[in-house]
């Protein structure tokens, strides 16, 4: 890319130095300068790029590309003003909005990509990974291939090696590069998780999505959000960069919001709002789901293998996407029956025993009320619920979280989730605060350490009973202060029914 191409593009530039550099490298990151890059120093919530601008020219950067403000970093080298700048042979480039410079140029020297994709957004506390999943099944046809970027992977549509994401939504640099690379093979399809912090930090800036979903908005990312209204307004922005339709579930109060305050057309659904699209009959097993919707195209007979009233609201999301991009009825049908499961939601951990153990993803109050309202409903017998909260994250979801899985279950069991820098026990107390002082009193055990406490569930577990072991579903690592280690809800649990299996089975009165 030839510089001053790019810099064509991009918004009221004040340039010094060279313009006819041909640029093969674009940064964000000065420890991944290479000579001759090109840096944009990008203002951040937690440190400002603009900071590392030496750092940037020293490893060989031709061009710095910044904004002229200094921002919240008082430290920032722009402060001192233009001639106290490190400006030597590379260019620098002042702009307005650095994010809006980084999208045009990363986007120019990528061709573009993004303007041959068709994108969906699906933004929500719960349910955007099934909603994603079930809208890359239902947009991959013979003449479609869909991709996918989302919390568990990042898959290309074009081939049949997932890529794991970092974030569940990349930045504007990462997207360039994933948006190129499927473009490449073919895809024309992309099925794409939009987070609210995505949404806050403009990661997706200069994005228009074809197609919005809204699944629902519940208690979550508070500690950097603040408030519900400052979380709704960051989902709220993916609708404003919507060219189609806005989906939007209608069952949430947010949602009947969002409906309101959301430009152009929506399409909604819900299972007691009987608005665009609803269920008009309904069956709940642990086969999994069978209806008949209503939808603006006429009535669709659906079956899944999905499992859960809360999955009925992620279905009935993506036959929203199904109709807003043209699909028959039929085609909507096959292609949600098609989609038999997602990594760490609701799944199964079966190696022959007489009681069912579930592995999902649920981390607030609201997703393991819906989890467990749902295998309450289809358990024989009780339900034990295996729960914990993350530390350094919202902490007034965790008496929430305690009470809804008490609420549910014959036995919660309070455990570590991802404990970061704060002491899994303090953690574990303040759960407890939200069970102290219930009528009837809550049983339930706290057990820290979790792989001790997923073993004890199922040595507990009796014939008819289920075990939900909820909060970190696909995850398959740990952090405990700093350190990452290996950590599978999936793999504990087998490791666990096959030590219980190789013993005798002890009774346990209730």
């Amino acid at each position: 890319m030839r510089l001053s191409d790019g810099l064509s593009l991009c918004v009221a530039c004040e340039v010094i130095g060279r313009t006819d550099l041909e640029i093969e490298q674009i940064v964000t990151d000065s420890r991944k300068v290479k000579k001759g890059a090109l840096f944009v120093a990008l203002p951040g919530t937690k440190q400002d790029g603009r900071a590392f601008i030496a750092e940037a020219v020293k490893r060989g950067a031709a061009v710095i590309v910044a904004e002229k403000e200094a921002g919240k970093n008082k430290t920032a080298i722009l402060e001192m003003g233009v001639s106290h700048l490190p400006i030597g042979e590379e260019t620098t480039v002042f702009v307005q909005d650095a994010h809006e410079a980084l999208f045009r140029l990363s986007s120019h020297l990528a061709k573009k990509p993004a303007e041959k994709l068709r994108l969906v957004g699906i933004t929500g506390t719960n349910g955007k990974t099934t909603t994603a999943f079930l809208v890359q099944s239902l947009l991959s046809t013979n003449d479609k291939r869909a991709g996918l970027i989302g919390t568990i992977h990042t898959d290309f549509g074009g081939n049949k090696k997932p890529i794991t994401a970092s974030q569940t939504t990349p930045g504007i640099l990462e997207l360039q590069e994933i948006f190129a690379q499927m473009e490449q093979q073919g895809t024309t399809h992309v099925a794409m998780e939009v987070s609210s912090h995505s949404l806050d930090q403009r990661r997706t800036f200069g994005l228009r999505f074809e197609t919005a979903v809204f699944t629902n908005l519940t208690q979550d990312h508070l500690d950097y959000h603040q408030t519900m209204d400052q979380y709704y307004e960051a989902k709220k922005k993916l609708f404003f960069q919507t060219d189609g339709l806005s989906v939007i579930n209608v069952d949430d109060p947010w949602g009947v919001r969002l409906k309101d305050e959301a430009p152009g057309k929506t399409l909604c659904y819900g299972i007691d709002r009987r608005d665009d699209i609803y269920p008009t009959t309904l069956t709940l097993n642990l086969k999994g789901i069978a209806m008949a919707v209503q939808t603006p195209i006429g009535e669709i007979e659906i079956r899944s293998a999905l499992i859960g009233q809360y999955n009925v609201y992620n279905i009935l999301g993506a036959i929203g996407v199904g109709i807003a991009s043209g699909l028959s009825k039929e085609s909507i049908a096959d292609r949600i029956a098609a989609m038999q499961s997602v990594p760490g939601r609701f799944e199964k951990i079966d190696l022959g025993q007489d009681f069912l153990v579930v592995v999902d993803y649920a981390h607030t109050d609201d997703a393991i009320s819906r989890l467990l309202q749902s295998v309450s409903s289809l358990t024989l017998g009780h339900v034990i619920t295996v729960v914990g909260c993350g530390g350094d994250r919202d902490k007034g979801k965790r008496p929430k979280m305690a009470q809804a899985a008490s609420l549910y279950s014959r036995l919660s069991i309070l455990t570590s989730d991802n404990p970061r820098s704060e002491p899994p026990l303090s953690i574990l107390k303040e759960m407890e605060a939200g069970l102290l002082g219930q009528n009837p009193k809550p049983r339930y055990e706290m057990i820290p350490d979790r792989k001790m406490a997923i073993a004890r569930a199922i040595s507990l577990a009796q014939t008819g009973d289920t075990v939900v072991i909820a909060g970190k579903g696909h995850e398959t690592d740990q952090m405990i202060g700093e350190t990452k280690t290996h950590f599978d809800d999936r793999e504990i649990a087998r490791d666990a029914l096959s030590k219980r299996a190789e013993r005798p089975l002890r009774m346990v009165k209730s």
